[in-house]
Parts: structure tokens; sequence; C-alpha cells
């Protein structure tokens, strides 16, 4: 009985801790060799670019007209046709508040 309770106690800590982390480095992984030239994509520090070239370690992304920034390939988090489809990433902005001055002067 007394060993019952830790063995309960790794297989909880198994199915909420090490199982799910091990599916985002999957995925990551499926992403990071699935990308292709052309793709929108955003990366792990917010930067948005379209991939214009792939070598084996990094992706160069155009972020403007004619401004291609390299990067290394793991750093690049989602596609962008991912993103959007994701309902959660989609918001609406918060209205603005009414000024003072906007309201009768109060």
């Amino acid at each position: 009985m007394q060993l019952l309770v830790p063995l309960i106690l790794f297989g909880l800590m198994w199915v909420l801790l090490v199982r799910p982390q091990k599916e985002r480095v999957r995925r990551q992984q499926q992403l990071v060799a699935g990308l292709e030239v052309g793709d929108e994509v955003i990366t792990a520090g917010g930067l948005v670019g379209r991939i214009v070239a792939l070598d084996d370690d990094e992706a160069h992304l155009e972020v403007a007209p004619g401004l291609v920034l390299r990067f290394l390939r793991i750093a690049v988090n989602a596609r962008m046709n991912d993103h959007a489809a994701n309902p959660v990433a989609r918001t609406e902005p918060a209205p603005e508040p009414e000024r003072a001055d906007e309201r009768g002067g109060e």
C-alpha cells in the first residue's frame, strides 16, 4: 500500500507535466522541419515575416520590402495561417476610454 501512493503520484506527474512537454517539443520539431520558402511566420521575439530562403540551420525572413533578416530556424514559433486560425489569438482591441473633455467638461 505504501508503494502505491508514490506510483500514483509519479503517474499523475507524468500525465500533467512530462507528456504535454514532449508533445510541444514534437510539434515544434515538425514545424521547423516543415518550413518552406514563402511561408509567413512568427518568430520567438514576435517578429512577423515571409521566408525568402532556407539553409540547414537558418531562415531568411523578409520583414519589410527589401529588408531580409537571418534567424535560426528554431526561433520560428508559428506559421501565420496556423496563428490566424487560433480563435484566442484573434481578439478585438479594447475600446478607448472617453476623455473628460469629450464628456462635456467634467
